[in-house]
C-alpha cells in the first residue's frame, strides 16, 4: 500500500490560490516572495488576488501553479511528512514533481516554467490553434478521427477520454466527423492554443538553451514521465530530452497511472488547486484513493487520512 504524489497541470488555476498556506506559514510566504524575486513580477499579488484573466496567461499560470502546488506539498510535508512511492503530474505538473525529487531546484523549476509558458504562448499567437475533449472514443474512432481531421492526440487522460490538438479549422472539422462517427462526446476546449503537438515546435526549440543552462540531477525517488508512462532514468540528460518532447509530444496520464499501481500505489494525493487529476485517477480506476492538498483545509483532511 503506497502513496503516489500527483501535481496539478495548466488550467486549475484560481485567484486566491495559495493564500492560506502562505498566511498561516511564514515559511511558505517566503516560497512567494521568493518566486517574486526570481520572476521580477509579482506573482504572489496575482495568485492571491487574481484577476482571473492574468492567471489565465500561459507565462503567468505555469509558474503560479507551480508555486501554489508546491507550497501545498511543503505544507502537508511539515504536516506528517507521508512517503511517497513515485510522483507525476500533468503537463506542466511534471516540473513539479521533478523539483519535489530533487532534480532542479525551485529557483530554477520557475525560471524554466516562466520560460516554458511564455514560449508556447508566443506559438499560440503565432498560429490560430486549439483543442478538443472526445469522449468514449473506440480506438477505430480515435484513429479515424486524427486520420480525417490531420489532429494528432494531446492527452491520453484515460481509455474514455482524449484530447486532440489541431488548427482551428481542423478542430471545427473534428467536432463533425465525431458527431458523424457517433462519438459519445466532443467537447472543444478554452485553451489558448494547441498545447502537445507539432505546433508548439517554436517553443521546443526555443526551451532547449533554457534547460542546457539548468543543473539536473538524478531524481531522489521515481517520477513518472508522460511521454513514456514509465519513471525518468537517473541520466539528467535524458530528462531533458524528455521535457524537450513533451512540449510537442502526447502526455499519456493514463499510463502514468498505470504504472503508479503497478509500483503498489493505491493512493494518489493530489497538490495544487482543483481536483482535476483526482478525477481522472477515479475515471481510470474507481478503486483507487484519491486526496489533495489545495488549502488549508483539505491539508489537515488529507494529513489525517494519511494517518
Amino acid at each position: 500500500m503506497s502513496n503516489c504524489c500527483i501535481f496539478a497541470g495548466q488550467g486549475a488555476q484560481v485567484p486566491g490560490m495559495g493564500r492560506d498556506f502562505a498566511e498561516g506559514d511564514p515559511g511558505l510566504m517566503k516560497l512567494f516572495d521568493a518566486a517574486n524575486s526570481v520572476l521580477g513580477f509579482d506573482l504572489k499579488k496575482i495568485c492571491f488576488e487574481g484577476p482571473a484573466e492574468e492567471l489565465t496567461k500561459s507565462n503567468i499560470c505555469q509558474p503560479a501553479i507551480f508555486v501554489t502546488s508546491y507550497a501545498a506539498y511543503l505544507a502537508l510535508k511539515k504536516r506528517c511528512d507521508p512517503a511517497f512511492a513515485c510522483a507525476a503530474g500533468l503537463s506542466l505538473g511534471e516540473w513539479g514533481a521533478l523539483c519535489a525529487a530533487g532534480v532542479l531546484d525551485f529557483d530554477s523549476t520557475l525560471k524554466v516554467l516562466e520560460a516554458r509558458g511564455r514560449f508556447m504562448q508566443e506559438a499560440c499567437e503565432k498560429t490560430p490553434s486549439g483543442m478538443i475533449a472526445i469522449v468514449g472514443a473506440s480506438s477505430d474512432q480515435l484513429k479515424t478521427l486524427c486520420e480525417k481531421t490531420s489532429c494528432t492526440v494531446a492527452n491520453v487522460n484515460s481509455a474514455a477520454q482524449q484530447v486532440l490538438s489541431g488548427s482551428k479549422d481542423q478542430i471545427a472539422r473534428a467536432a463533425e466527423v465525431a458527431k458523424e462517427l457517433g462519438v459519445k462526446r466532443a467537447i472543444p476546449l478554452a485553451t489558448a492554443g494547441a498545447f502537445h503537438s507539432p505546433f508548439m515546435a517554436p517553443a521546443r526549440e526555443k526551451l532547449a538553451p533554457v534547460l542546457d543552462a539548468v543543473a539536473f540531477k538524478a531524481p531522489a525517488f521515481p517520477v513518472l514521465s508522460n511521454v513514456t508512462g514509465k519513471p525518468h532514468s537517473s541520466d539528467p540528460g535524458a530528462i531533458k530530452a524528455l521535457m524537450l518532447e513533451q512540449v510537442t509530444g502526447t502526455t499519456n496520464w493514463a499510463q502514468d497511472v498505470a504504472t503508479a499501481k503497478e509500483m503498489g500505489c493505491t493512493t494518489f494525493v493530489e497538490f495544487g488547486p482543483g481536483k482535476v487529476l483526482s478525477g481522472l485517477v477515479k475515471k481510470i480506476d474507481a478503486s483507487l484513493v484519491t486526496l489533495n492538498v489545495a488549502d488549508v483545509a483539505s491539508m489537515e483532511a488529507t494529513a489525517s487520512a494519511l494517518g
